[in-house]
């Protein structure tokens, strides 16, 4: 019998015209519902008709701190939700790096559909039943948690490990052999590091040939990616999710071309950061999502605060859904450098792209006499001081435009993080621009 090649051949194919007509479908039927049972849509959303996708434009912005503010003032899930509380089943919650954590409700069809995607996702990347997946995300009201559901759904062997302590991972990969794992990219390199700290080679002495990479933009940096995929002998595919909606919603296929973005879900847009208005294919813009079948809490056009450039050109696997070419950073990352936007992904492919660097790196923003500055610190193998300063130096400014000073550290001298790298110290004590 032959292998399929999609999980969902109809929908993971479809014509753009047909996607788009079917979106304005579920676009009205969202929309309706969330009027009818949310409190706070029944305000917010005016009454017009949708003729086209491009009239969602007419219909005003959620934000993180609106979701907040919604939920703290109708506790525990806001007066955003559009269902009784006896339908949710299922909360997660975001991890609050950037204010109060809030919770994101799901109906029973809300969590069937996410773990259906996550199956879809797991498929188009390659993982069949035949594999053994470790799962070292986080269950504690994390989102990626369920996500090893799917994982289970398309019939692989699935090990929820958790996180857990490095060690321990690992000996759970010596015993149990799994050939796939999740994690972010800081992780991924952090825990080849502990390999090799171990005396064991990441790429002959344990059994993980396929990484999925979430939640830092390492994932789909040149340099970081076939740095990682060196240090394992492994492929890397990048994932994105969201608490706010549900775990992974978009991921590479084996093509690793981008990012398919699951738009029977959800309609995307990239906006201008300054205009607000539509940014064209391969021009940075924040992502703004607008559910399509959430019921327990829809999310219309919701500013997600990740700066992205995409494609609508069909990939070569066959799938015609937009695809992320980049995710470069957020909003509340973007820093500023004397007129030129500045974010740690194009620091961090210099960086890595340098082989007498360990691939580390720290940024540190100050102020002096009224002017930003911008100093990069970075851990040599091989050259002289002197050497790392003008090289990199030189590369930093050819790439990003700015001038920037060089800090050069002995391997083992930054922090190395388990989940989300903390790239910038901001030292300003005021930041405008």
């Amino acid at each position: 019998m032959t292998e399929k090649k999609y999980w969902d051949k109809e929908i993971e194919t479809m014509p753009r015209d047909k996607l788009e007509k079917y979106q304005l479908r579920l676009l009205k039927n969202e929309i309706a519902f969330a009027r009818k049972g949310s409190a706070f849509y029944k305000k917010y959303l005016p009454d017009i008709t949708l003729k086209s996708i491009d009239d969602i434009q007419k219909l005003p912005f959620v934000t993180k701190q609106i979701i907040r503010e919604r939920q703290q003032a109708k506790e525990p899930f806001g007066d955003m939700v559009a269902v009784p509380e006896e339908e949710i089943v299922y909360i997660s919650a975001s991890s609050g790096s950037t204010g109060v954590p809030t919770a994101s409700p799901f109906t029973a069809q809300d969590f069937d559909d996410f773990i259906d995607c996550q199956a879809r996702l797991f498929w188009r990347s390659g993982m069949r039943p035949k594999d053994r997946y470790i799962h070292a995300l986080n269950f504690s009201l994390f989102i990626g948690g369920p996500c090893v559901l799917g994982a289970q759904r398309l019939g692989a062997l699935a090990i929820h490990a958790g996180s857990i302590p490095s060690e321990r991972l690992l000996n759970f990969v010596r015993q149990f052999k799994p050939n796939w794992t999740w994690t972010t990219p800081s992780y991924a390199w952090y825990l080849g590091e502990t390999a090799k700290n171990a005396d064991l080679n990441p790429a002959k002495d344990l059994s993980l040939r396929n990484f999925i990479c979430s939640g830092e933009p390492g994932g789909g940096i040149k340099e970081t990616r076939e740095n990682i995929e060196a240090l394992w002998g492994a492929n890397l595919y990048e994932y994105y999710g969201l608490s706010d909606i549900f775990g992974a919603c978009a991921g590479s296929c084996t093509e690793k071309s981008g990012i398919h973005i699951e738009e029977d879900h959800m309609i995307v847009e990239v906006l201008d950061l300054k205009t607000g208005e539509p940014v064209g294919e391969g021009e940075r813009g924040e992502m703004v999502l607008t559910t399509l079948k959430k019921r327990a809490r829809p999310l219309i056009r919701f500013r997600t605060g990740d700066i992205v450039t995409y494609t609508d050109e069909k990939c070569n696997c066959g799938r015609t859904h937009k695809r992320l070419s980049g995710v470069h950073g957020r909003t509340d990352d973007m820093l500023i450098i004397k007129g030129v936007n500045v974010f740690p992904s194009d620091v961090e492919a210099v960086v890595r792209s340098l082989d007498f660097l360990t691939g580390e790196y720290r940024l540190i923003v100050d102020r002096e006499k009224h002017l930003d500055t911008l100093a990069i610190e970075v851990e040599n193998t091989k050259k002289t001081i002197p050497e790392v300063q003008d090289i990199l130096a030189t590369a930093i400014k050819a790439r990003l435009g700015v001038k920037a000073d060089i800090i050069v550290h002995k391997p083992g001298t930054l922090p190395r993080e388990t989940h989300k790298a903390k790239r910038i110290i901001d030292k300003r004590t005021k930041v405008w621009g």
